[in-house]
């Protein structure tokens, strides 16, 4: 059959545009495709362009490339949208970080119980939430069959505001699933043999079935928590599935928490940076620390300074081959690091582990697979609404998605104690968002810990709103 056409909104984002187009460049069943890639950024797309062609090229995918700056263009007549855009980046959040800090709110203000991750902002990233809206609200209009399919931050809040809002297809997807398989890992199973189930929402997703070769299998993780969890430690500020603040909040709630859910907690495990490493290991005290972030960024900065370097030499010399620039450079440089990511990509026999192409492969080509999906509850987990999206397991071919039964249910104490404070935050943000209401942003810091006056709510909200880029937002909330 012919192709797709899709749309990546906010491809300059290197490592996961490139990922979506090694999974789709891979996929047999989408060849003949046309992938329009949209940014602002006209270096950090011509970037991406160039080595999405070559990459095409070098391994003979029938995929077509164009660029865009226009949004409206990368939009229309098209069969997906997926959104991986963050209005203004990095560095708008780090300004916001800053002021909070300022103000006396220790890594930030939208660091909040059970929303710790560093760049989920949901009450200050209006702009945010403003394109989630636009870019629904022009599918609508210009191609009302397409798909909306969501990757960007704050991705529970985002689709569950643009289900409520305009009447489009809509899901998201997220990766934090995956960190189930550390545990897999740990307790040495056969990843074929082992039967599990997670829900939630997305980065509050819990590990409700757990069994091996037909048996629970917490048995055995109770074991190796009993055995070797004291001679854990991190690799990198990301890997704490199996931190202490792991089995901590497993022992309170009953089942484990899985993926970004583990840095989504209170400030029993967030007061300061000796309290994260406490936690979530030394020497970074997790993602979410001010060390730990540091270095996330700085592995950004160089995978991007890499990704611009790699797409001058493929521009400058067009014999070269992706494969031939893997000893261009030394083993620190920039190149070498965006390269450990595009060697993975270049694997021919492996996908990324994205779900948003076989997501597509599934609809379009009956190519049935199981997918954790973030979608509108209407039932799945019964105590939560039906208008809340959920992240879930479903199945999705030619007819459409299917979510499975959360069997056996979420435990009480994970719907009332998490779910629900997380829900209310959510709602709170959106409720914000939609009236204006500058209340609504003060309350949420009259209840934070942090707070030691209302005059400190009124500084930091007025510093925050009186950024540059935050005009917009300003009028809305100081109408």
């Amino acid at each position: 059959m012919a192709g797709a056409k899709i749309s990546i909104i906010g491809a300059g984002s290197a490592v996961f545009s490139l990922r979506l187009v090694g999974d789709l460049c891979k996929t047999p069943g989408l060849s003949q495709s046309k992938v329009t890639l949209m940014d602002i950024d006209e270096q950090r797309l011509e970037s991406v362009y160039i080595i999405a062609q070559k990459y095409a090229e070098e391994i003979g995918a029938d995929v077509v490339f164009e660029k865009t700056r226009d949004l409206d263009c990368a939009i229309a007549d098209t069969d997906f949208v997926i959104n991986t855009a963050m209005v203004g980046g990095h560095g708008y959040l780090e300004k916001v970080r800053q002021i909070s800090e300022k103000h006396g709110y220790y890594r930030g203000i939208e660091a909040q119980e059970f929303n710790m991750v560093s760049d989920y902002y949901t009450f200050s990233n209006y702009n945010q939430l403003k394109l989630f809206v636009e870019i629904a609200r022009k599918i609508e209009e210009l191609s009302p069959n397409a798909w909306y399919i969501q990757a960007a931050n704050p991705l529970f809040e985002g689709v569950t505001l643009v289900t409520r809002l305009v009447p489009i297809k809509a899901v998201g997807f997220c990766h934090g699933h995956y960190a189930l398989n550390e545990i897999i890992e740990a307790l040495e199973l056969n990843p074929a043999e082992v039967d599990w189930q997670v829900a939630g929402f997305n980065h509050a997703i819990w590990l409700n079935r757990f069994r091996y070769q037909g048996r629970d299998a917490y048995p055995l993780l109770e074991k190796w928590i009993k055995e070797k969890a004291q001679s854990w430690s991190p690799k990198n500020p990301f890997n704490d599935q199996l931190a202490p603040v792991a089995i901590d909040m497993y022992r309170f709630y009953g089942v484990m928490p899985i993926g970004d859910t583990v840095r989504n907690t209170t400030w029993r495990h967030h007061r300061d940076l000796s309290t994260k490493k406490r936690w979530y290991g030394a020497p970074w005290g997790g993602a979410d620390s001010e060390l730990g972030w540091s270095w996330y960024q700085e592995s950004l900065r160089k995978i991007t300074e890499g990704m611009k370097t790699v797409a001058k030499l493929i521009k400058e010399n067009p014999g070269w081959k992706l494969q031939n620039l893997k000893n261009h450079g030394n083993k620190e440089s920039a190149e070498q690091r965006f390269m450990a990511e595009l060697e993975r990509i270049l694997d021919p026999e492996r996908k990324s582990g994205e779900q948003h192409i076989p997501f597509i492969d599934a609809l379009l080509n009956d190519n049935k697979a199981r997918f954790v999906i973030n979608i509108p509850n209407e039932g799945i987990i019964p105590e939560i609404p039906a208008n809340v999206v959920v992240e879930v397991p479903a199945i999705v071919d030619k007819s459409g998605i299917h979510p499975e039964k959360i069997t056996p249910p979420l435990p009480a104490r994970v719907i009332k104690y998490y779910l629900y404070p997380r829900m209310m935050r959510m709602e709170m943000a959106l409720e914000a968002f939609l009236t204006g209401d500058v209340r609504i942003f003060k309350e949420l810091l009259y209840r934070d810990p942090r707070t030691k006056s209302d005059e400190q709510v009124e500084s930091v909200i007025e510093e925050i709103l009186s950024l540059p880029e935050n005009a917009e937002m300003r009028r809305h909330f100081l109408k």
